[in-house]
């Protein structure tokens, strides 16, 4: 009987908020920020994730750490003794507040795609080899793209040990997805 009141467990063993009411978003001013606080509070042991804001608060960062909103004090001090402060912390109370997810695939046959926010990679599905990065307009995209075309999801550098803007987020976010789809 009492069942009903308990939240569903995820795969880790933390417990997932039963609905959109009980997260809340940090938005910060940078994707370094972001980054940053999504380290910490993982790190801490909170089931935070990153997602696209959704428009009615997006700023100059395309990206905001959900949280569960019933932390909302403690995870504001760890972010504070972390020298990490969000702009806003905003509740998850309306359907037109909900995150937007990053990822998109496309299977092209022999080819599979993963998008994350602007960034798109393309990994031959035979050989795990990087076929194509594109997107983004940050100044290190380029650098990413010759870094890990022609390596396969194995040998290719990590997007997040050598870019350090959104597009190389993003791209971190895709490769982790190919890494786990393929």
């Amino acid at each position: 009987m009492f069942g009903f009141f308990k939240k569903k467990k995820t795969v880790s063993g933390q417990r997932e908020p039963q609905s959109s009411v009980d997260r809340g978003l940090l938005v910060f001013e940078n994707t370094s920020e972001v980054i940053q606080a999504e380290n910490q509070l993982k790190k801490a042991g909170w089931p935070v994730k990153v997602m696209g804001p959704p428009p009615e608060i997006r700023t100059g960062c395309d990206l905001v750490v959900v949280f569960p909103l019933i932390e909302e004090l403690n995870i504001l001090r760890a972010l504070e003794s972390a020298g990490i402060a969000p702009t806003q912390v905003v509740p998850v109370s309306a359907p037109l507040l909900a995150p937007v997810d990053l990822f998109q695939t496309k299977d092209f046959g022999d080819y599979l795609m993963v998008r994350a926010a602007n960034m798109k990679i393309t990994v031959a599905k035979d050989s795990r080899r990087i076929v194509n990065i594109s997107g983004g307009g940050c100044p290190d995209v380029p650098y990413l793209a010759e870094a890990m075309i022609g390596q396969t999801l194995a040998d290719a550098p990590r997007p997040r040990d050598l870019g350090h803007t959104l597009c190389g987020y993003a791209l971190e976010l895709a490769f982790t997805e190919l890494q786990r789809t393929c």
